[in-house]
């Protein structure tokens, strides 16, 4: 029996319908795995991804993801570059209400560095918070 294909990186994203897209809900997504290249060392840079977004009529399918963000791996990339391209990314595959993406990479010369990049919706509004006593 021939073994099955193995995974490789990719560079699409797949998406699958909303099932309540009539609702406004939160998906989070942390992906603490995230490795790239520093585009002037060439040596490895670690982070946590974490996703947050709101979806109209697409979500993001997770193994296409996973994919995705492995095909960083062996890219050089700042941090502020390759955290607004995985938005752009995911903000044209999902065309979301909100989309979040938080990058936090290690130490790297005694330097941490966090990025944060949104997309809004058109005519999205968040809905007013909500104080249970």
């Amino acid at each position: 029996m021939p073994s099955p294909t193995p995974t490789a990186p990719r560079t699409d994203i797949e998406t699958f319908a909303n099932p309540h897209p009539e609702r406004d809900y939160t998906i989070r997504i942390r992906m603490p795995e995230f490795t790239c290249l520093c585009p002037k060392t060439g040596q490895p840079d670690f982070a946590e991804l974490a996703l947050e977004y709101v979806p109209a009529e697409r979500c993001v399918e997770l193994k296409s993801l996973k994919l995705y963000i492995w095909s960083f791996r062996d890219r050089g990339a700042f941090h502020e570059a390759v955290t607004n391209e995985i938005l752009a990314t995911l903000a044209t595959a999902t065309e979301p209400r909100f989309m979040r993406l938080t990058g936090t990479f290690n130490v790297r010369g005694g330097l941490y560095t966090s990025v944060v990049a949104e997309h809004r919706g058109r005519n999205w509004q968040p809905p007013a918070p909500v104080s249970l006593p």
